[in-house]
């Protein structure tokens, strides 16, 4: 078997990478009943001869199967699985619907009190953050960037509790964003979402800023949605092993 490491955007259904290929590989083998609850995947050497992958693409894919929730991995014996089907990714201490929820009841607000209320130093660091986020080819550091952003609209409102707040889930925001972004493609859509939140901060629009966020959101949980109940429309790529 062999999984491409390539990627393309654009119309239509979106071509895998080759971690998404692993990951819907072994999650369709967990699925399907190829492997029951307690029972150990192959080693790492195996999978990435099996596969015809490289370890870090493995790894990866391993890492996102156990943010699903259908493996554990145990220090020094391997990778098990624990669950037959997705319910609710964790991201760091947090479920997915958890921290989404908290999400909408904080940021949303946030974002109309950071309309009235942030200051020409506020919009200057928002401005510069996101302009090198749309810039940004690195997936690590725009993920670092990303929660930079939350924090730099919470800071806006001018409330320190609220900062406090999103502080508090910030590992998990990065988390989610790193696990949205290699399964989702999401940077782009994020960098115009976050684009539309800072120009309704430039305008002092409370209006559109709560509506700006409140679809930043909606797209969050899409995405997540599609991936944790996917639509099998993706295709996998052809091309020679992953090196």
């Amino acid at each position: 078997m062999n999984l491409s490491d390539s990627q393309t955007g654009g119309p239509g259904p979106r071509r895998v990478s080759a971690m998404e290929a692993v990951l819907s590989h072994l999650r369709n083998a967990i699925e399907r009943g190829d492997y029951a609850i307690g029972d150990k995947l192959p080693s790492e050497a195996e999978l990435c001869r099996t596969l015809e992958v490289s370890r870090p693409v493995l790894r990866e894919a391993l890492r996102a199967l156990q943010t699903m929730g259908l493996t554990v991995s145990r220090t020094g014996k391997g990778t098990f699985v624990v669950a037959r089907t997705v319910e609710d990714p964790t991201f760091g201490d947090y479920a997915a619907s958890d921290l989404l929820e908290v999400r909408r009841h904080i940021e949303i607000p946030v974002a109309g009190y950071a309309a009235t209320r942030r200051t020409p130093e506020n919009l200057d660091h928002l401005a510069h953050l996101l302009d090198r986020m749309e810039r940004e080819t690195d997936t690590t550091a725009w993920v670092a960037m990303d929660t930079l952003f939350h924090l730099a609209v919470a800071e806006a409102a001018q409330n320190p509790v609220f900062r406090r707040v999103i502080e508090e889930i910030r590992d998990a925001l990065a988390r989610q964003s790193a696990f949205l972004n290699e399964l989702g493609g999401r940077r782009e859509q994020s960098n115009r979402e976050h684009r539309a939140i800072v120009e309704a901060l430039i305008d002092g629009s409370e209006h559109d800023a709560v509506a700006a966020m409140a679809h930043h959101l909606d797209r969050v949980e899409t995405t997540l949605t599609d991936i944790v109940r996917p639509r099998r429309t993706d295709i996998p790529t052809e091309g020679g092993p992953e090196a």
